[in-house]
């Protein structure tokens, strides 16, 4: 059975086209008229209606004559995309928020009239007209498609496979952030560190289409430049503050924001949480084929967003403190690392759990350039024709497996349970079982990573736990799955725990100072919820995550509804 992209890739091009660029006709462009606040603009030929970078930029509608639409990369160099006439519109998923625009147009040679909607009214058009939002939705996600094909946007310039590149090549993946990637040794790599002198220390290189560098950036310093952190006003009040943008934080953000609630999404890794990191997940229900990780958060973030919901990432809350001040009993204010203080009338835990380090000798060494905690494109071209070794046995892990076993010469699992049949969805048992380059070393565990002269990671050494007998493996990449503890270090003692560290709710959950809990989803303080991983006695699934999702802004509305209780 062929995969979803598979099946998209069948289309024929002349049809995708069509799909990309949809041409109105004349009934739905007068629906367009209706959405839009303000005049149509006239252009004369040639002049430039937006550039590349520009933040805020409307999507334009065009009504006579035409315009020439176009993408710059980081290198100044412009590739045309589409010639616009009557009925024809600019925008990709940008355009459903306040990013920089990641295309340029000009007016044809005969002008050009086109009526401007700007988010909120694009917005506004796409879920209120059932016909236009299917087809602009899809145009808009398409183009984005495109541009991530075409590698247009910034230049990441460094040394393959290192530990800083391979951060952010995932962190603009995860952000479906069209990019493209130079390697320091090729022959076009060279000749632009000669060009702009950049020493080795300064490796990697970001370069943003405006020409500005940015030296071995942070994700932070990467996505305030890029413009995927937006700036967030400090007066604003939120509906709802959802922290994690993993299954169940998107889920929220789409029901509350569809709903009508002000949302904001905070997280300090990246878009997707673990899930997003997730090779295939075919359990998931209506995916018969499967679905990869980074394909779900992504089409759940193109959903939040087309509801209004804002999406601040990396930015980490840092200090939860509830109510206090004028109106305190009503709100909650979240610290941020890098902006201030934010208030909502409820604030959703979703922030799931940090990746379990190895307890082996050397882990720091390679971790980031040979120590991998998930498998995506980005590690997988690493791994082409190489030994490699897996520890882990859940199903993170065989998806992993599963993906990875093509493309490499030998695969070991490493496996300190007696066998994969206590923590593993039998699908993927017996695709693991069918892999003729994978073996499962039971009852094991990794003691120490081992590097070569120039401090490349070549092996493992393993130990048997049932005869303490060492061994020697080689290895290039090591993929760690071994689970993973609550991310809930930030709170501070300020909601109940269980011993483990998740957070408790509902019935679980020991009565407040102020308001008892009463409500399942509802954390020792009022106002405050937890759901999906980070939540005591959750089912660690996707599909379950999504459902809390769902079940929780329920529950919001339920609590805003109901009369406060003085403290």
């Amino acid at each position: 059975m062929r995969t979803q992209e598979q099946l998209e890739a069948m289309v024929p091009a002349s049809d995708r086209s069509a799909q990309r660029f949809p041409r109105l006709r004349e009934a739905q462009l007068n629906v367009v008229k209706r959405f839009a606040g303000t005049e149509p603009r006239r252009f004369s030929p040639g002049t430039l209606i937006f550039d590349v970078g520009e933040r805020g930029v409307p999507s334009w509608f065009v009504l006579e004559g035409s315009a020439d639409l176009f993408s710059r990369d980081a290198l100044n160099q412009e590739t045309p995309l589409w010639e616009l006439e009557r009925g024809d519109f600019t925008g990709e998923l940008h355009q459903l928020g306040d990013m920089p625009s990641l295309t340029g147009a000009r007016a044809g040679p005969d002008g050009c009239l086109a009526l401007p909607l700007d988010a909120e009214r694009l917005r506004s058009l796409i879920v209120g007209s059932a016909e236009l939002g299917e087809l602009i939705m899809r145009a808009l996600i398409l183009r984005r498609v495109g541009l991530l094909e075409r590698g247009a946007g910034p230049v990441l310039l460094g040394r393959a496979g290192s530990a800083d590149l391979l951060r952010l090549q995932a962190f603009l993946t995860r952000h479906a952030y069209p990019h493209l990637v130079l390697d320091c040794s090729s022959e076009r790599g060279r000749q632009l560190i000669n060009e702009l002198a950049v020493p080795p220390e300064d490796l990697p290189l970001l370069i943003c289409p405006d020409g500005r560098l940015l030296k071995r950036p942070s994700n932070e310093e990467a996505g305030a430049w890029l413009g995927i952190t937006p700036k967030l006003t400090a007066d604003a009040l939120y509906d709802v503050v959802v922290i994690g943008s993993g299954p169940a934080g998107l889920a929220t953000a789409v029901y509350a924001a569809s709903e009508g609630l002000s949302v904001l999404v905070l997280d300090g890794g990246v878009l997707g949480g673990q899930a997003g990191a997730s090779a295939r997940i075919e359990n998931y229900l209506g995916f018969p084929t499967g679905i990869s990780g980074l394909a779900l958060a992504g089409r759940a973030f193109a959903q939040a967003q087309k509801f209004g919901a804002q999406v601040a990432i990396p930015v980490v809350a840092t200090r939860l403190r509830h109510g206090g001040g004028r109106d305190g009993a009503r709100l909650v204010e979240l610290t941020l690392s890098e902006q201030g203080p934010v208030k909502a009338r409820a604030v959703v835990a979703a922030c799931g759990a940090r990746y379990r380090r190895l307890d082996a000798r050397n882990l720091k060494q390679f971790e980031g350039d040979g120590v991998h905690y998930w498998a995506s494109p980005v590690e997988a071209k690493l791994c082409v024709d190489q030994e490699i070794a897996l520890v882990g046995a859940g199903n993170s892990a065989g998806q992993a497996v599963v993906f990875l076993a093509p493309q490499v010469k030998r695969l070991t699992m490493i496996v300190r349970s007696d066998g994969l049949e206590a923590s593993m969805s039998r699908y993927l048992i017996d695709r693991i079982r069918l892999l003729e380059n994978v073996r499962v070393l039971v009852r094991s565990e990794v003691v120490e990573l081992r590097g070569d002269q120039s401090g490349t990671l070549e092996g493992v050494t393993v130990i048997n736990r049932a005869s303490g007998q060492t061994s020697h493996l080689p290895a290039r990449q090591v993929f760690v799955f071994i689970g993973a503890d609550p991310n809930t270090t930030w709170l501070d003692g300020c909601l109940a725990l269980d011993e483990k560290g998740y957070i408790l709710t509902g019935q679980q959950s020991p009565d407040c100072a102020q308001v008892p809990p009463t409500l399942p989803l509802q954390t020792s303080l009022p106002r405050i919820f937890a759901i999906g991983d980070v939540r005591s006695g959750s089912t660690k699934r996707v599909a379950a995550a999504v459902g809390e999702g769902a079940a929780v802004v329920a529950q919001i509305h339920s609590m805003l509804s109901a009369p406060v209780t003085a403290a």
